[in-house]
């Protein structure tokens, strides 16, 4: 059963606040347009749970991510995993290990967080991507 997307962000360049959007464009092996990790080779979108967050009492954005999701476990998925999102397809890189910035943000939450702050993808074919689109694993 597919998960849908809740939330877009964007940040636009570094020390800048994300911008949070209906809808963002996506290119291949670039990442989202408008976000200062475009470009990056691994890491170029990242995904977390709606039920983490709301696990850890945390908001959309919070932590950073690009895209908030709800439905699909996108924790731990393997390096190599295909992910269909709106018109686009993620490949998964890696989970985004917590940095001091989410100690900052709670005392003790770097390490209650470990293997859950996000799953890194990058884009292997890019689309657009919206709030309310599906999201699940790929067939390919």
């Amino acid at each position: 059963m597919p998960g849908k997307i809740l939330n877009i962000f964007v940040k636009p360049g570094h020390n800048q606040s994300l911008a949070e959007v209906s809808m963002v464009q996506t290119e291949s092996n670039m990442g989202l347009v408008g976000d200062v990790s475009y470009g990056r080779s691994k890491r170029q979108v990242l995904l977390v749970e709606k039920e983490t967050l709301d696990e850890f009492g945390l908001v959309p954005g919070q932590i950073k991510e690009n895209i908030t999701v709800e439905g699909i476990r996108v924790a731990g998925l393997p390096e190599g995993t295909l992910l269909e999102a709106g018109e686009a397809l993620f490949e998964v890189t890696g989970d985004c290990q917590p940095c001091q910035f989410i100690e900052d943000i709670r005392p003790g939450l770097r390490s209650e967080m470990i293997d859950r702050r996000g799953t890194l993808c990058r884009v292997i074919d890019g689309g657009a991507v919206q709030v309310g689109d599906s999201i699940s694993l790929a067939d390919r």
